[in-house]
């Protein structure tokens, strides 16, 4: 082989090696997290979790109590542990379908409507007994949505 093919050679390896480093590969879209990594959302921005207790609706709802988990949490601005209550629908057609079953079901543990807090972010509602404080509230907003990535 002549100097000038394995120069040309050279050249053109150095240019396909250059373009596979110019491709951009769009990572995929995130997915909503389980119980797992919205607890990790909740524990990184400061909230202690305790009392996890699967199926807690707060309801006799069965659809409901498939979706629910109950769990205690404080933090920041919310000194004393609060009952939570999450509901993890499969996607957000199942999450629009039953959204306002959640409502009727936090009318079987909220004595007091005006104390109702619902926090939601497709595929979940976060619901409880408040009013929440500021820096708890602004903490469970963001680690919802965090963890629900696209809400699909």
């Amino acid at each position: 082989m002549g100097p000038l093919r394995a120069a040309t050679l050279a050249f053109l390896a150095v240019l396909v090696l250059a373009g596979c480093g110019s491709v951009m590969v769009t990572p995929p879209a995130p997915t909503p997290a389980d119980f797992t990594g919205i607890a990790t959302e909740l524990t990184k921005r400061g909230l202690v979790l305790d009392k996890l207790v699967s199926g807690d609706a707060g309801c006799e709802d069965p659809t409901l109590i498939q979706t629910a988990i109950g769990f205690d949490a404080k933090g920041l601005d919310q000194a004393d542990p609060v009952r939570l209550r999450i509901y993890i629908f499969r996607n957000r057609d199942a999450f629009d379908r039953l959204r306002s079953t959640v409502d009727t079901c936090a009318r079987s543990y909220v004595t007091d409507p005006d104390t109702y807090e619902a926090l939601e972010r497709s595929p979940y509602v976060l619901t409880g007994v408040g009013p929440f404080p500021p820096k708890f509230k602004a903490v469970l907003q963001q680690a919802i949505e965090a963890a629900a990535g696209t809400g699909d």
